[in-house]
């Protein structure tokens, strides 16, 4: 919900589309937020940051720079097969069901297909000690070899190494904030994420998305 401290300011309530519930007014940089947690996503035309927290999860902000519209997701692959690499194993079809879901509606808010660019965040390899096999390194691979198959133009990333990263999305202008997290919250996001592991392993992609 906007803050009274947002609506003292005479703040506009945000307006978007996507699945995540955590909506505040970030007082750092005077606009309203979208935090977006594991398995979520926020589309938006309106002058508002969107804001994650990434272990070895991955987030994409993808936007059309000619309309000022754009989205964040944030998604992990499920636990690797012996085929993972495959775009077609069951784990990569998650991360693609993700991806899509959040290309296709960009394009229903209007959105141009062949206008879309991105920035890919996360793939950090920061569960070491958990039985996901190489996880972060996996998902950034993922992101990156969906994202060239669909022409969709890669304008930045910062991707694996070995931190944590707070990421702020303005998808009216495309800047983008990072900060590196190192140690001191990691046992929080990895509580998050391993939560999140074990949900997506127990249940099934939902329907067929067709990315037009």
């Amino acid at each position: 919900m906007v803050s009274t401290a947002a609506e003292r300011k005479g703040a506009q309530p945000m307006a978007g589309i996507g699945t995540a519930p955590s909506l505040y007014y970030d007082r750092q940089h005077g606009v309203h937020a979208a935090k977006i947690l594991p398995g979520e996503y926020f589309i938006t035309g309106e002058d508002i940051v969107l804001v994650t927290v990434l272990g070895s999860c991955v987030a994409a902000c993808i936007r059309d720079p000619g309309l000022g519209i754009g989205g964040m997701n944030h998604f992990m692959l499920p636990e690797a097969g012996a085929d993972s690499d495959n775009l077609l194993s069951a784990p990569a079809r998650y991360g693609t069901y993700a991806m899509e879901v959040l290309i296709n509606e960009l394009v229903k808010q209007g959105a141009r297909r062949h206008a879309l660019e991105a920035k890919v965040f996360g793939g950090g390899n920061v569960m070491r000690n958990l039985t996901l096999s190489n996880v972060g390194t996996r998902n950034a691979q993922f992101v990156l070899k969906f994202l060239e198959l669909e022409r969709i133009a890669v304008k930045a990333r910062d991707l694996e190494k070995d931190y944590a990263r707070k990421v702020y999305f303005f998808p009216r202008s495309g800047r983008v904030r990072l900060k590196m997290i190192r140690g001191m919250h990691n046992d929080t996001i990895l509580a998050r994420e391993r939560e999140y592991g074990q949900r997506i392993r127990a249940e099934r992609v939902g329907g067929e998305v067709e990315l037009f």
